[in-house]
């Protein structure tokens, strides 16, 4: 299917919604042909060709079909849609706990950005940080006891925090006065990978570059992933520790979805499209990628098979849908 349109790009994290934690960059582009061939509805997904599988468990994502961004929940084909926060004031992000039992967000409901729990099914909301500055982009690790973010509560710029998943015993992991965000745990818990947004002179002119470093869980053993020109960031470790899938921009400053092996080596295009891609997410068999795609227009969240690089679209309310969390397979 082939759509003539006429539009202009524009940085989701420049507009007036909430998505103060993802750094892009300006490139308006006028008279771009779309070419979407894999642009299927859910309802399709389900007779994808039994050779390649279908998706299979739950989605967590956000998306603002209801006024403003809210936490919602659907089945890996796009059915079963549910809005688990439903509430007037920001809602946004997703981390699920490893029982899939409880899932975390963070939101401005009590005036500043908190980091919330809620049950799967949206009960029972609880203010886990409760301070004064604003804490974003809750990741809870693999054995279920500590949760990392993201906090300006002792820097202007943030840094990269744990605590237990009760809220106490707050510890700083970063000390600098850089930007940092989208902290996420390796399956043995041993490491966090997250984005440091690095200045560097280009043409006499500074500029941001966010780069993926890898650290213990200390915040000792620093290591940095990347290397490459453009802003890479919302690295995600695949189920058996030995990829990692992240989003960057491509030779043309498109953002795509990219792997790569843990230590950063052998980085891979996977979705080489000409729609813009973010937050990349793995099934829990590792076979199966969640992402965000789309234009400023619209964005909805898509899945990639990783063996075939088939494309599947799950959503398609308006404005956004992004940001999908598969959920932990039930033990």
């Amino acid at each position: 299917m082939i759509i003539f349109l006429t539009f202009k790009f524009n940085n989701p994290s420049k507009t007036k919604d909430p998505m103060p934690s993802i750094q892009h960059f300006l490139r308006p582009i006028v008279g771009i042909l779309l070419l979407i061939q894999s642009c299927k509805p859910s309802t399709e997904l389900s007779a994808n060709n039994e050779a390649n599988g279908v998706p299979r468990g739950v989605l967590a994502f956000l998306t603002t079909r209801d006024g403003n961004f809210e936490v919602y929940t659907m089945n890996a084909d796009g059915r079963e849609v549910n809005n688990l926060t439903q509430n007037k004031a920001l809602d946004f992000w997703s981390s699920w706990s490893p029982d899939g039992k409880y899932i975390l967000f963070y939101s401005n409901r009590d005036g500043n950005n908190e980091i919330y729990r809620m049950d799967a099914d949206g009960s029972n909301p609880t203010n886990l940080s409760n301070h004064p500055a604003n804490d974003y982009l809750p990741a809870w690790s693999p054995d279920g006891k500590t949760i990392a973010f993201t906090s300006n509560r002792d820097s202007d710029n943030r840094e990269i925090y744990i605590m237990a998943i009760d809220g106490s015993n707050v510890r700083r992991l970063t000390h600098n006065d850089l930007f940092e965000e989208v902290p996420t745990w390796s399956p043995n818990g041993k490491q966090i990978v997250f984005t440091r947004q690095l200045e560097e002179m280009v043409d006499t002119v500074k500029t941001t570059n966010g780069e993926l470093f890898v650290m213990d869980i200390d915040g000792k053993n620093e290591k940095r992933l990347t290397f490459r020109e453009g802003y890479d960031s919302g690295g995600k470790f695949s189920p058996n520790g030995k990829k990692i899938a992240f989003y960057g921009q491509d030779s043309s400053k498109n953002f795509e979805i990219f792997t790569m092996n843990a230590d950063g080596t052998d980085v891979v295009n996977l979705t080489n499209d000409i729609l813009e891609d973010y937050s990349p997410d793995w099934s829990p068999d590792g076979k199966w990628i969640a992402y965000t795609s789309g234009t400023s227009k619209q964005y909805d969240v898509w899945v990639i098979h990783l063996k075939s690089l088939k494309k599947f679209r799950l959503t398609t309310e308006p404005k956004r849908n992004e940001t999908p969390v598969w959920r932990p397979d039930q033990k």
